[in-house]
């Protein structure tokens, strides 16, 4: 072996033992397996089966509102029973890897209550969300998918309105929005992938 070999050798061996040492930030999340495709239950208000409301159904199940928005299904624990009712596990929206304690949002629910829901909104408003990621107090949504919903025709995005228009209310608050650096206690998810241990 040469000399310098011998020095390239000790110097990895040199970094490794530094290394084992470190504080490596995954500590601190564990991995999860979220429920990204489930089946849309049909509307079952008034009107449920305008095709409008068929073609919305279709599209809620295609793009995966339910993922975010039906609680547990972000952890791979969807309950129905909360279908489209907002989530309690939130979503981190700065990198946790770089702030102590990353902002967070909990999405909302989507269904038709007057209360905790999309009740008291247009559906223009609803529209508008949809396509922009902006809500109906005009604060934006960090990690709604909204580029990918922006060029949706108007006949698809009034089909997802009058779907979840139809279906049944479910009084459901989440919590609010934590803004980043400050602590949470609730769970969040890290794109989809760790759940906080916290």
């Amino acid at each position: 072996m040469t000399t310098k070999s011998l020095f390239a050798a000790l110097l990895l061996l040199f970094m490794l033992a530094a290394c084992a040492g470190t504080y490596d930030p995954t500590d601190d999340y564990e991995s999860v397996e979220p429920v990204t495709m489930m089946s849309a239950p049909a509307a079952r208000s008034p009107g449920a089966s305008s095709d409008a409301a068929k073609r919305g159904r279709y599209l809620v199940e295609l793009v995966g509102c339910a993922t975010c928005h039906t609680d547990g299904a972000l952890v791979g624990k969807p309950r129905m029973d909360r279908w489209l009712a907002g989530s309690q596990v939130g979503i981190a929206y700065s990198n946790p890897l770089e702030v102590d304690n990353p902002g967070v949002v909990f999405p909302r629910n989507i269904t038709p209550d007057d209360e905790t829901g999309l009740g008291r909104w247009t559906d223009e408003e609803i529209a508008g969300a949809i396509r922009t990621g902006v809500g109906r107090h005009g604060v934006a949504v960090p990690v709604m998918p909204w580029p990918a919903f922006a060029k949706l025709s108007d006949t698809d995005v009034n089909a997802i309105v009058a779907y979840l228009r139809r279906l049944p209310p479910v009084s459901h608050k989440v919590p609010d929005r934590v803004a980043k650096g400050i602590k949470t206690n609730e769970l969040y998810v890290h794109f989809g992938v760790y759940r906080s241990r916290r």
